[in-house]
């Protein structure tokens, strides 16, 4: 797709109608990034758990949870949505991985050897302006992410910065001990900010993304869970997000881990 083709299928995306619902309330609730208010954070909170604690799947719990924040987070004025990409993560270890996602996190590692325990970045769902964003199937370049040392960590900024505000350092996190998860339970939990994105450090593909499809500030939210893995949403906006939405999605996150709690027991994956 050329960039005028993307430039073009990114308006298209923006401009559609109230969102369909996705929830299991049937309401048509927005919430509108740049004027975020407590009572949208508590309805959007309380939305996240129950759409998690309601899901077969670890999977299917982040499907939703990223299809909502894309469907609903919307401009006040125009109704377009707020969002070019909504993205879930979870850390898996290895050994728990599908043969195919294993076959591409030793792709991604580059002769790096990969034991069973080694903690990978997994796309659990995704919800975009492109059809390929919309599968984790599709994902070209982060399926699934070995975490085999602070160098392969430090190529993805965006999750580096969210494990250091969680208060863990990243050589810590890939070797995580019960003394450790204690102590993250309780932490606040992190958020990732970048107010401005153009020509930021922590996000990378400016030219491919970042640019063509008009990507104007980046939130990131999430937590560490009771066994040790992390879950992680990011979300692309279109629209510029303050500090003031960016501080109450750390108690949408909290939210969130509370509806995930339920999915434990739970597959992680879908099929």
């Amino acid at each position: 797709m050329s960039q005028p083709e993307q430039t073009a299928s990114v308006s298209a995306g923006a401009q559609d109608g109230p969102a369909t619902p996705v929830g299991p309330d049937s309401d048509q609730l927005a919430y509108d990034p740049a004027a975020f208010t407590l009572a949208d954070m508590v309805r959007c909170g309380q939305a996240l758990r129950l759409l998690a604690a309601e899901s077969a799947s670890m999977e299917e719990a982040g499907q939703r949870v990223t299809g909502y924040l894309y469907q609903r987070l919307r401009e006040s004025a125009s109704n377009n949505r707020a969002c070019v990409l909504v993205r879930s993560f979870k850390t898996h270890a290895y050994a728990g991985l599908s043969q195919d996602l294993r076959d591409f996190a030793v792709s991604m590692a580059a002769g790096t050897a990969i034991d069973k325990d080694t903690k990978c970045l997994t796309l659990l769902a995704t919800s975009g302006d492109e059809p390929q964003w919309n599968s984790r199937r599709t994902s070209k370049g982060h399926r699934a992410i070995p975490l085999i040392s602070e160098a392969m960590v430090g190529q993805f900024p965006m999750i580096a910065q969210l494990i250091r505000q969680l208060g863990l350092a990243t050589s810590d996190f890939i070797r995580t001990r019960d003394q450790i998860i204690k102590e993250l339970d309780q932490r606040k939990f992190g958020v990732f900010h970048v107010p401005v994105a153009t020509n930021s450090p922590f996000i990378p593909a400016q030219n491919d993304f970042v640019a063509p499809y008009g990507v104007a500030s980046v939130l990131g939210f999430g937590g560490m869970l009771p066994d040790g893995d992390l879950f992680v949403v990011i979300i692309f906006a279109r629209v510029p997000i303050p500090a003031s939405t960016a501080e109450m999605f750390r108690t949408i996150a909290l939210n969130l881990k509370l509806g995930l709690l339920a999915s434990l027991d739970k597959p992680v994956f879908a099929d």
